[in-house]
């Protein structure tokens, strides 16, 4: 049961993190000091997506599944868990470039947005 609780605990730690590299931006209008943690987490998932490398949640959280005896799954948390929502496609290296993108726009967005406002 605890390695089940703490497989569900990395799963909602890797969600916030996915919510905080798209929306992050948001909490800088608030509070400027944020960029210093949003702006490096932007950097790290674009890498991820753009590389097509795995996070290193991923592993954490099927090691502890695979612990409390339940099966694991294969390939990374935004198609186990994003994707089915979001897209009915399976993940490849053209939907992660988007994601990437994606993210990168949303942010560039958010970003301009902030520095507009403060030079009002």
């Amino acid at each position: 049961m605890f390695y089940r609780l703490a497989a569900d605990a990395v799963v909602l730690l890797h969600l916030g993190f996915v919510i905080f590299v798209i929306a992050g931006a948001l909490l800088v209008f608030r509070w400027r000091w944020m960029a210093l943690l949003h702006l490096p987490a932007v950097v790290w998932a674009v890498l991820l997506e753009f590389r097509g490398w795995l996070c290193p949640l991923t592993p954490l959280e099927l090691k502890l599944r695979a612990a409390g005896g339940q099966a694991g799954y294969s390939g990374g948390f935004v198609e186990q868990y994003i994707l089915p929502v979001l897209y009915p496609a399976e993940l490849d290296s053209n939907l992660q470039i988007a994601l990437g993108s994606f993210v990168i726009m949303i942010n560039i967005a958010l970003y301009g947005w902030l520095l507009w406002r403060l030079k009002k």
